[in-house]
């Protein structure tokens, strides 16, 4: 069974990946009910978190009920990166996680998350000083490569791993592709099936039935599945790969009840703890999630979007189980 330094994960682990705006503590703490085995933060700003800029330092809250929790943090400025790595452990996480595989504009173009993909150099020095700088465990999430071109994940794997990297989680697409395409699992496997890695491979990427874990499981051999877009606004996920795994049958899909029950429990955590303006507005982009597939949903869903008071939200929630309450879903 794997294992992160010296906390002991169970056979093939659910990881709950690190979404900016999503993967809050309100989210954590579903996920973690329905089977998550490691969460992580939304992603973190160096930069923002040694300026003290608001939002940065907020999303280093973490609790008790979720652990193991790591905490992941972007940048490409050796100092930012130190300083950002002692401010992380004032807040007593698990494991700290460096973001070398965002692909968005606004990180790429300052040469963090994927940008660093660029500079395979870079990437090995700044992790080699982090693990240096701490006696938590540091990971890394990256990406394949750059672009198809520039794929040196085996390359970037050993090196990582020679330098004291705990655990790897590789996306299985470059950054050119983004999110679009399919994901390409088989070179996360060549890193895994080669013999000088003896650190946790973990996959990401496509993992969005029951069925594609227990390939990744199965077929390309990994230590477990890091999940990201399947969660959102769907915790039970991590719940129902269990279920498969264990029994080889599809566990049903939660109720009308359930999922009225889970969105309200997720908004007001939400409102606790970022506030009614921000608990509502971060909050809608799990309600289409929540409620797929009901015909004749349109109304109820713009209402639970655009509303700006929770009141008006709560109110929707429960006329779609007044009127939805007996919706089968397949």
């Amino acid at each position: 069974m794997p294992k992160i330094g010296n906390i002991q994960l169970p056979d093939f682990p659910l990881l709950l990946a690190p979404m900016e705006d999503v993967s809050d503590p309100p989210f954590r703490a579903l996920c973690k009910e329905q089977g998550a085995d490691v969460v992580f933060t939304e992603f973190i700003s160096s930069e923002g978190l040694i300026r003290d800029a608001a939002k940065s330092v907020m999303k280093l809250d973490i609790y008790e009920k979720e652990r193991p929790v790591g905490i992941q943090i972007f940048g490409a400025v050796l100092e930012s990166m130190l300083r950002s790595v002692e401010i992380v452990e004032a807040s007593g996480p698990d494991m700290i996680d460096i973001n070398f595989g965002c692909p968005v504009k606004k990180v790429v173009s300052k040469g963090a998350g994927a940008g660093i993909l660029k500079d395979i150099d870079l990437m090995v020095s700044l992790t080699e000083a982090m693990v240096k700088h701490t006696k938590l465990p540091i990971t890394v999430k990256t990406r394949l490569g750059w672009d198809h071109d520039s794929i040196k994940i085996m390359e970037v794997a050993e090196r990582l791993q020679d330098v004291g990297c705990q655990a790897l989680s590789i996306h299985g697409r470059t950054r050119a592709q983004m999110y679009k395409g399919d994901a390409d699992w088989k070179p996360i496997a060549d890193v895994k099936n080669n013999p000088r890695m003896h650190i946790p491979i973990f996959g990401n990427g496509d993992v969005d039935t029951p069925e594609k874990a227990m390939e990744m499981r199965d077929k390309y051999g990994l230590d477990g599945a890091m999940i990201g877009r399947a969660s959102i606004g769907y915790p039970w996920f991590f719940k129902e790969v269990k279920h498969y795994f264990k029994t080889g049958e599809q566990l049903p899909p939660p109720t009308m009840a359930e999922r009225v029950y889970a969105a309200k429990r997720h908004l007001q955590m939400a409102i606790d703890w970022k506030g009614e303006t921000l608990g509502v507005f971060e909050t809608r982009r799990h309600y289409t999630n929540y409620f797929k597939g009901i015909p004749n949903f349109k109304e109820y869903r713009m209402k639970m979007v655009t509303s700006d008071d929770s009141t008006s939200v709560f109110e929707a929630f429960d006329e779609v189980l007044e009127i939805f309450g007996d919706y089968e879903f397949a």
